[in-house]
């Protein structure tokens, strides 16, 4: 991840920010998850909108506190559906997916990040389900076939993707007609200046990539969505905040970039749904 003091991102090195390559952004978003998966971090269900009974169906380890949602609540899963989780993680929200669709439906999770789906790998056999189907892959190319997906959910993970266009286009793709797309994501209410989105360490942490509402919008609908709708929740800025000012290095870095203020007052956390005609 960049280091304000001494990366091409601080402002004043080479007149402005290096912008960041999507290789970049793979890598810096595989070290900081790689190691949350590695070491482990506080669960934040119960923050985020899951049902305290929903949260318990999963194993212990298995909720990492990197929500910024609750995407089941918008996804209204059926007994046999086949669900896709991008960005995977740890598992939790695949495994509350395998449980709602029941035997007769599948889940499949998509990560990127070793360390993740080895976590993975271990709650789902914890939970004693044959039915979550873990793969590494990028979301911006995914390994899955065409229409073969029902559901589409997502939680947080979006924003990290230097492309999220083709991430929409994907998972276009791979719905079958009439399949839904059910995200809890961080969007931004105008665009971030170059200097806060292009930081390896914002983009990591949910921040710096965040595409805005318009924005969002429109790449659902090029990639041929209808019923698109993104709203973000009211109140959620306050979210943004903690996960800055928990940081002693994104403090810093938002603060050479113009202020913890600024950055949690454009950012917040909203419910992306849409629907493949």
């Amino acid at each position: 991840m960049s280091d304000p003091a001494s990366s091409c991102c601080a402002p004043s090195c080479c007149g402005g920010p290096r912008l960041a390559t999507p290789a970049d952004v793979h890598s810096a978003v595989r070290e900081r998850y790689g190691a949350i998966a590695r070491d482990g971090a506080a669960p934040a269900a119960a923050t985020l909108g899951y049902a305290s009974d929903l949260a318990a169906a999963a194993p212990e380890g298995a909720d990492l506190g990197l929500g910024c949602g609750n995407p089941h609540a918008i996804a209204a899963l059926v007994a046999g559906e086949t669900v896709l989780d991008l960005g995977c993680g740890a598992g939790f929200d695949a495994i509350l997916a395998a449980r709602a669709v029941g035997p007769g439906g599948r889940v499949v999770g998509v990560d990127m990040t070793p360390d993740m789906l080895q976590r993975a790998a271990r709650n789902v056999a914890t939970a004693g389900l044959a039915n979550v189907d873990l793969r590494q892959g990028y979301i911006e190319s995914l390994p899955l076939g065409d229409a073969t997906i029902d559901v589409v959910l997502s939680n947080c993970v979006v924003n990290l993707s230097p492309d999220k266009a083709a991430v929409y286009r994907e998972a276009f793709r791979v719905l079958r007609p009439g399949g839904r797309l059910a995200i809890s994501d961080i969007v931004t209410r105008v665009k971030l200046p170059d200097a806060l989105a292009q930081d390896l360490a914002l983009v990591g942490a949910c921040v710096g990539g965040a595409a805005t509402v318009d924005d969002t919008v429109a790449m659902l609908r090029a990639a041929g969505f209808v019923e698109v709708s993104v709203k973000p929740k009211v109140g959620s800025e306050s979210m943004i905040r903690d996960w800055i000012t928990a940081s002693p290095e994104l403090t810093a870095t938002a603060e050479a970039y113009g202020g913890v203020d600024l950055a949690s007052a454009a950012v917040l956390s909203a419910v992306i749904e849409a629907r493949k005609p």
